[in-house]
Parts: C-alpha cells; sequence; structure tokens
C-alpha cells in the first residue's frame, strides 16, 4: 500500500495518516481541536503532539470551545502543571483567547465550518505533488486566512499553522498522488 512518506515513520504517525489526515471535517469542535493542536505544535513535532493528544482531550474538555473560552488564571496554572500537554503559558493563553475569538466567528457565520470553507467555495483544494519535497509549508490562501483570523484577534495562527490546518481538515488535499488516500479523497463528491 502506498502512502506518503513522511507517514511511515511511526504507528501513530500511520493511524493519523491512514484514518485522518486530509480527510474533510465540518465540525466546529473538530476544528478547535487542530487549531489548539497545531497553535502547541509550534516548534515541535507533530508526533509530540499526537503522542499527547489524548491528554489535550481531557485536559481542554474535549476541546468544547465554549468551556475553553470560560478558563481563568487557576485552570491556566492546572493546565501549566499538567505534564500530559505542552506546558507554554503563551500557547496555554493562547488556546483560551482563540476559543473566545472562535466562538465570534460562529456568531457572525453560523459555524467556524462556513468561515473557514468558504475561502475555499466549499471545495477541497486538491493538489497533485508526486514528492514530499514538492508540498509547501503556506501558500497564499494560508496568508489570506492567517491574516483575516489575526485581524479577528487570533494568535498563535501563522500561515505555516493555518497551512498545517487546512490539510489535516482535507480542506487542501496534499496527499501525494500515489497514496491511496489520494484517491479515497477525490472520490468524495461534494
Amino acid at each position: 500500500m502506498n502512502r506518503c512518506p513522511w507517514s511511515t515513520i511511526n504507528e501513530l504517525y500511520i493511524k493519523y495518516h491512514d484514518e485522518e489526515w486530509g480527510t474533510p471535517v465540518h465540525d466546529d469542535n473538530r476544528h478547535f481541536e487542530f487549531l489548539v493542536l497545531e497553535s502547541a505544535q509550534a516548534g515541535l513535532s507533530w508526533l509530540t503532539v499526537l503522542r499527547k493528544r489524548q491528554n489535550y482531550r481531557k485536559a481542554y474538555d474535549n476541546f468544547d470551545p465554549f468551556k475553553v473560552s470560560q478558563y481563568d488564571s487557576y485552570k491556566v496554572e492546572q493546565l501549566l502543571s499538567n505534564k500530559g500537554i505542552i506546558r507554554n503559558r503563551k500557547k496555554i493563553e493562547s488556546s483560551i483567547n482563540n476559543a473566545k475569538r472562535f466562538i465570534d466567528i460562529q456568531a457572525e457565520f453560523g459555524s467556524f465550518d462556513k468561515y473557514i470553507w468558504g475561502f475555499v467555495d466549499n471545495k477541497p483544494v486538491v493538489n497533485r505533488w508526486k514528492e514530499d519535497s514538492e508540498i509547501p509549508a503556506k501558500t497564499t490562501l494560508s496568508d489570506l486566512i492567517s491574516k483575516d483570523l489575526k485581524e479577528r484577534g487570533f494568535t498563535f495562527v501563522g500561515s505555516t499553522i493555518i497551512y498545517s490546518h487546512l490539510q489535516a481538515t482535507g480542506i487542501v488535499n496534499d496527499h501525494l498522488v500515489t497514496c491511496f488516500r489520494y484517491k479515497e479523497l477525490c472520490s468524495i463528491s461534494y
């Protein structure tokens, strides 16, 4: 079975690649989960984050943006002492701020999903990469979304983080054309 080469390093990566990465997401809590995790990843490997994902789900009330938006200084201190997550004050405080901004977007657009998929007219961008080295770290699309999110008050949402979000949530299909998931995901009708 042909997979994207990056995914064959570790069993956790294989599972993530085969079952999640690039699959279109239309659930706001899942979008929020990926925003929190991708922001937490900044400067670290995605494998580090995947290994802590279950701990994050528990610590972050299953990524309910409303609950996270209510976190206070006591909760921040609890999170900073939680060895199961990445204990970086700026990233934790950013996740709480971003939960509040996320709710603002939900109020304005009806859902975060409508907001973010609106940038691509509700159809995934399907790339045709043959080598991992062709896949960019960011694009004009991620630049645009990053800028818009920052203007709305989000933090830790640089273009590279946003491009990772677009890839993870299937807004962009960056599986290599030789990967079995590429064909599966291209067959989804919209």
